[in-house]
């Protein structure tokens, strides 16, 4: 914790802090961060982590996209702003990883919890209105619009023609055949969208409930490091199978009365995040160092993912 302590003296001018680990999620490590009686919320990425890269590339593209959300949008009090560093900037970093601070949210994430009637209707009333904006959208660069494309099957295939380790090997043996066909599928509509002329929006593009959190009767949507200009099927891939649907689709025709779900779209996203899934598992594996628990942990979740895989395809 030194390290972080001498992080958050250097680039927040902040002393005396004490840190205490939270539960991360999948990008990054978390800790609250309690300084001078104020309390604060760290993420940090590790820069020996493979998929931090990509997690990390385009923070200072999309923070200016929450800030004109927070000013200028419904979004307002419902999304978490970045702390600024004492130079001005955004993130700050050092040997070991990249840093995102933000106020600490006094609250509970959802999880594996069922939504309220009222949360459904508070969490269908920010994604309708994310996706009013469009590609008028002040702020939002070239490297935010979708563009379609799958870089990470190349590697993944290449990843399966070459021998594995023993472990690695034996998950992925009776789901070969399973996973490319899924590869080709995700590939053929890839290129369908990238000639089609579809509509784009703001998408948040990983709208699950342990994104979300309640405080004060208040829905707020984390973790917004996969911000995108998208078809907002991009979006819409997480409510199709939810019990709500009906109800968050309602509310959302009221403001995008003509929308119908593009299936191309809406099978594109569906598989390309099963595929993006599974080869973050397959990098961690691959080329993280984890402890024994974590790699238990990865290979469970990787045979979830495969298993899955198998039943749909």
């Amino acid at each position: 914790m030194e390290r972080l302590k001498g992080m958050l003296k250097n680039h927040y001018g902040m002393v005396n802090s004490d840190i205490i680990p939270q539960q991360g999620g999948w990008a990054a490590f978390a800790y609250r961060v309690r300084s001078d009686s104020h309390t604060y919320f760290l993420k940090e990425y590790e820069k020996s982590r493979a998929s931090t890269p990509k997690w990390t590339a385009l923070i200072d593209d999309y923070v200016p996209i929450l800030l004109w959300l927070e000013e200028h949008s419904r979004l307002k009090g419902k999304i978490p702003i970045p702390v600024l560093t004492t130079d001005g900037h955004y993130q700050c970093q050092d040997d070991e990883g990249i840093y995102l601070l933000y106020e600490y949210i006094v609250g509970d994430t959802i999880a594996d919890n069922e939504l309220t009637g009222d949360q459904v209707k508070q969490l269908a009333e920010m994604i309708t209105e994310l996706h009013r904006y469009g590609e008028e959208m002040p702020l939002v660069t070239s490297t935010m619009k979708e563009n379609f494309e799958v870089p990470f099957i190349q590697q993944l295939r290449s990843a399966l023609d070459t021998e594995m380790p023993d472990l690695m090997g034996s998950l992925l043996a009776d789901h070969i055949e399973s996973l490319r066909t899924l590869m080709s599928e995700v590939e053929v509509l890839s290129e369908v969208l990238m000639s089609r002329n579809l509509r784009l929006a703001l998408c948040h593009t990983d709208v699950h409930h342990w994104n979300l959190m309640s405080a004060d009767h208040q829905l707020k949507l984390i973790d917004w490091e996969g911000l995108k200009l998208a078809p907002v099927e991009a979006d819409m891939r997480f409510f199709v199978d939810e019990s709500y649907f009906a109800e968050f689709m309602a509310i959302y025709q009221q403001t995008h009365p003509h929308y119908e779900i593009d299936s191309e779209a809406l099978q594109f996203y569906q598989g390309r995040r099963k595929l993006e899934d599974i080869w973050e598992f397959m990098e961690q594996l691959l080329f993280d160092d984890q402890e024994e628990h974590e790699r238990v942990s990865t290979r469970n979740s990787l045979r979830k993912e495969l298993e899955e895989i198998s039943r749909e395809v």
